[in-house]
């Protein structure tokens, strides 16, 4: 396991926990991110997936519901639903991790800590979100609104 597969495992703990208490007090937060990283740069990864994910959390379900097909983001297993928000903002705001690998290390958390379904589920809607976004980009290029008529 990679150092920021680590972080991502310990950004799911802290989301699935907001959750069901969302008025955690950032230095406990933070406390926990440390005990359990270690690593300042593991800590400050962490604590931007976490700070990302929960600052653009509207979005990101929304997002989410329309590429679902047939779930809302509020039925999905919570453990779903929060690997999910990790792998949409990383998609969406983190261009910097290729797409390979934002799904890749989805479906592997998913595999770890969902159901039996949750790799599948997981892959499905992560790739027609990046499908989405990439298609989305295209259209905005400058190469996609020229003019072909020769």
């Amino acid at each position: 396991m990679t150092r920021r597969s680590r972080a991502r495992e310990v950004v799911l703990q802290l989301l699935y926990q907001h959750d069901h208490n969302p008025l955690v007090d950032p230095q406990v937060i933070r406390a926990f991110l440390e005990g359990r990283l270690k690593e300042p740069q593991l800590v400050r990864f962490a604590e931007g997936l976490y700070r990302g994910v929960l600052e653009h959390l509207s979005e990101l379900d929304a997002r989410l519901a329309s590429v679902a097909e047939n779930w809302t983001v509020e039925r999905m297993a919570a453990v779903d639903r929060n690997v999910l928000r990790m792998g949409a903002y990383e998609l969406l705001y983190c261009p910097e991790t290729p797409r390979p690998v934002v799904i890749d290390e989805a479906i592997e958390i998913a595999r770890r800590y969902g159901s039996a379904d949750s790799p599948a589920f997981v892959n499905g809607v992560l790739d027609r979100l990046a499908e989405q976004r990439d298609k989305a980009r295209s259209e905005s290029s400058p190469e996609a609104t020229t003019s072909s008529d020769g």
